[in-house]
């Protein structure tokens, strides 16, 4: 089929959460977004929210949203997304958003890891691995093409301590992933970033907050939006100096104050950098 003249973006895992409000920001922009999760009707898990729901909402803002149902543990699944992306849109692919992540319900459950279940340790399947696979794929559309940009979703718990050691390492590792992959995409036209989320609103944050008031009733006053961290992608896939950004970690509130824009109700997030660390930078040293 012919190139898309819709400008092209996946975003996995976004059935709810941040997936779900960056798809949606896409598409008040105008953009053909391919929404991945494995939800398709309501019930089929214990948060609300289904890749129809999102693409649906895509839609309704603007953009054209379609649902895929993908497993991404299963390579072959991812696989087929992408070459139907190939396949739809003439081999365009604008953005990659990296999203999709396996969350236990032990996440926020006080003790230490041993005490938690094991199941935890799936975030570094779907949610680490997963996103190396994903960019495996959406690099091979991109860099034909000379342009594109690969985001990770990653947090302030990449650098301190934050729900424990399987989490910290997953985010930590998509940080070095947006690093590495930078060092490889230069002077490509493709960019890989990574994002420090803040506090989000979402069916979790909110499930949380209710569960553990003491916690996180506080945290969430001060919460971002999915779609904010939405406008900070594309703020940054439209910047004329693009390449700049290129394999770095970016805290999203200070990506909004950079740009110029703010959440939904007009307020400017706080960043968290004084608090809970900022990003690592990576030495220069490069050895193939």
């Amino acid at each position: 089929m012919g190139r898309s003249e819709r400008p092209v973006a996946v975003v996995t895992g976004a059935s709810r959460g941040a997936g779900r409000g960056i798809a949606a920001a896409f598409g008040a922009q105008g953009y053909r977004v391919y929404v991945t999760g494995r939800t398709v009707r309501d019930g089929e898990a214990d948060l609300p929210g289904t890749i129809g729901a999102t693409a649906a909402q895509v839609t309704a803002a603007g953009g054209e949203g379609v649902a895929v149902q993908c497993d991404h543990a299963d390579d072959a699944q991812v696989a087929a997304l992408f070459e139907r992306v190939a396949d739809e849109c003439g081999g365009r692919l604008d953005i990659l958003v990296n999203n999709v992540t396996a969350l236990h319900d032990d996440l926020v459950k006080p003790g230490p890891f041993w005490e938690k279940s094991l199941g935890l340790v799936d975030i570094l399947d779907v949610g680490l691995r997963s996103h190396y696979v994903a960019s495996w794929h959406g690099a091979r559309l991109m860099v034909p093409a000379g342009t594109g940009l690969i985001a990770f979703t990653s947090s302030f718990g990449a650098h301190c301590y934050m729900h424990g050691p399987a989490y910290g390492a997953q985010k930590a590792g998509v940080d070095k992933f947006a690093a590495d992959m930078g060092v490889d995409f230069r002077g490509t036209g493709v960019v890989a970033v990574s994002l420090w989320m803040g506090p989000l609103k979402t069916e979790r944050s909110a499930r949380t907050a209710k569960e553990h008031p003491e916690t996180y009733a506080k945290i969430l006053e001060n919460a971002e939006t999915p779609e904010f961290n939405g406008r900070a992608i594309l703020a940054m896939h439209d910047d004329p100096a693009r390449d700049e950004l290129n394999g770095q970690t970016f805290i999203t509130a200070e990506v909004a104050v950079k740009y110029g824009f703010t959440d939904d109700d007009g307020r400017q997030p706080p960043s968290y950098r004084g608090k809970l660390g900022e990003p690592r930078i990576a030495h220069p040293a490069i050895i193939s």
